[in-house]
């Protein structure tokens, strides 16, 4: 073996089903961060696993089935981590609420509090932001998904964009472009750029307002 490889062990203790799955869809979720989806090997998510190929393919069906598993895994952590920075229980911000917001949260302290989030989880950030830019290619198996995922966001978005501005649609697209955009310089430099303080300049130009005017329903535009 080449000097500097590191070895991994076939022979480990072996795990409870969910267990397992869980370890599966963390490794690959790292993997994915570093080299995409397309760089993603199989062998190298079994050696990292202790498993071999087959092994990891009876947990996840397929190298596409292991990507859908790490989005729907993500999606759920997400939620619940959105939760903790809001202080709020699952019924005003459930895993799915794509068709018309979260209930009783305003539409800057959700932006706040998701950039709050995202700031303490670059590796999962980039992981998002290396997907988003390969599944623009509709051969890509997250294509769907990501076309699906924008439009949520921008949906619901838009519906708590309401009492805010004559357009809604358009502060929703803003918004996401903004987000996306911040995340991007954020993920590059790192040690220089402060997400939340730039986000929160960044939200004095797309709400012109302080967080705590926003539920007083003061419209844009």
């Amino acid at each position: 073996m080449a000097e500097g490889v590191p070895a991994y062990r076939r022979d480990r203790p072996r795990m409870p089903a969910a267990e397992r799955r869980r370890q599966i869809i963390g490794i690959t979720s790292a993997l994915i961060a570093d080299r995409g989806f397309w760089g993603l090997s199989m062998q190298d998510v079994a050696d990292r696993c202790g498993l071999t190929v087959p092994g990891v393919l009876r947990h996840v069906g397929s190298k596409t089935g292991l990507l859908i598993a790490v989005l729907e895994h993500r999606d759920v952590e997400d939620a619940r981590s959105l939760r903790a920075q809001l202080g709020v229980g699952e019924d005003e911000v459930p895993d799915e609420w794509s068709a018309g917001g979260p209930e009783g949260v305003g539409l800057r302290q959700l932006c706040s509090a998701t950039m709050r989030r995202n700031a303490e989880q670059p590796e999962i950030v980039r992981l998002f932001t290396v997907l988003e830019a390969e599944s623009l290619a509709p051969s890509h198996p997250a294509h769907t998904y990501f076309v699906k995922r924008q439009k949520q966001a921008i949906a619901a978005f838009a519906s708590l964009a309401e009492d805010l501005s004559d357009r809604p649609q358009s502060l929703a697209r803003h918004i996401v472009a903004m987000m996306d955009g911040l995340q991007i310089q954020w993920l590059r430099s790192p040690q220089t750029f402060d997400l939340v303080k730039e986000w929160e300049v960044a939200a004095q130009v797309l709400f012109g307002e302080s967080e705590g005017e926003e539920r007083g329903h003061k419209r844009i535009g």
